[in-house]
């Protein structure tokens, strides 16, 4: 068996493109604030995408910079303003953030119909209880490639590796959601290769390089792998991105897979811009 590649950079493409078509019809001015504190390369490369993604789309964005040093308090008052500015419809404060500042202190702090990256105690409740809500964005793309192979996914046996707020849990509501039985394994679980034997899909959300091996994958399933890690390449003398899946054994066995990078990387902006029109939406509404 050789595995369907799960183009997430196409599909990607295509949301990015009908939310753009939406905004336009609609003739909305959706605006996203997005809170980078510190310089971290990777999230400082992310914003940067994002905020491409968003004048693509029609979108407007503000990138607010703050210092590494930045205190709880003043992360707090910069939230606070932009909570009050109409022309923010979501806000989006970049993880991680310095240790001197309390990720759920700031998560609580923004307002829940701007909340566009679904975090938020509210929407996240919301979530667990089938309510309509914002839905993270990673594990909303997770979600949409699981649909491009298999539209219905009842009675089927899910495993999502990894129990984080920002992507495990999440995504095992959303599978939940589908009719599928879940099982969340993280690194208290014993035999986590036979769990993984027995899924038909697999989520594989644990940060560890080539993680999930080959001979894993229950034939004829669907990996959806969240991992990024970068790794020394000593054939080629520089870093390298692999996923938590070895990729190359496990396509093997799977019916389908997303390749890291391409996979599920860009449908997490694809739908935080959705996530940003659906919040312009609401508050013209109202």
């Amino acid at each position: 068996m050789s595995a369907q590649i799960i183009d997430g950079s196409a599909i990607a493409k295509r949301l990015r493109q009908e939310v753009a078509e939406k905004v336009k019809a609609r003739r909305l001015s959706p605006g996203l604030a997005v809170i980078l504190v510190g310089e971290n390369p990777a999230s400082q490369v992310y914003v940067n995408n994002k905020t491409r993604a968003c004048e693509e789309a029609g979108m407007k964005s503000w990138t607010h910079t703050l210092p590494a040093d930045t205190t709880q308090q003043q992360l707090l008052e910069l939230i606070a303003k932009l909570n009050d500015d109409k022309a923010v419809h979501g806000i989006l404060v970049q993880l991680p953030l310095p240790s001197q500042i309390d990720t759920q202190t700031i998560i609580s702090a923004v307002d829940p119909t701007k909340d566009v990256d679904g975090f938020h105690p509210v929407n996240a409740g919301r979530l667990s209880l089938g309510l309509p809500t914002f839905i993270s964005c990673t594990p909303q793309g997770c979600m949409i490639l699981i649909r491009e192979v298999k539209k219905d996914l009842s009675g089927k046996k899910a495993l999502v590796l990894g129990r984080s707020n920002i992507v495990g849990k999440p995504v095992a509501q959303l599978l939940l959601q589908a009719d599928c039985t879940v099982t969340i394994a993280h690194s208290k679980t014993q035999n986590i290769a036979e769990e993984c034997r027995s899924a038909d899909i697999l989520v594989a959300a644990i940060g560890k390089p080539e993680f999930v091996k080959g001979d894993w994958i229950k034939p004829g399933a669907i990996v959806i792998d969240v991992g990024i890690n970068r790794v020394e390449d000593k054939a080629r003398g520089k870093p390298r991105l692999v996923g938590d899946v070895a990729c190359l054994e496990a396509s093997k066995n799977a019916a389908a897979i997303t390749p890291v990078p391409g996979g599920v990387g860009p449908m997490t902006i694809a739908c935080l811009l959705r996530n940003t029109m659906q919040a312009a939406m609401q508050i013209a509404s109202n």
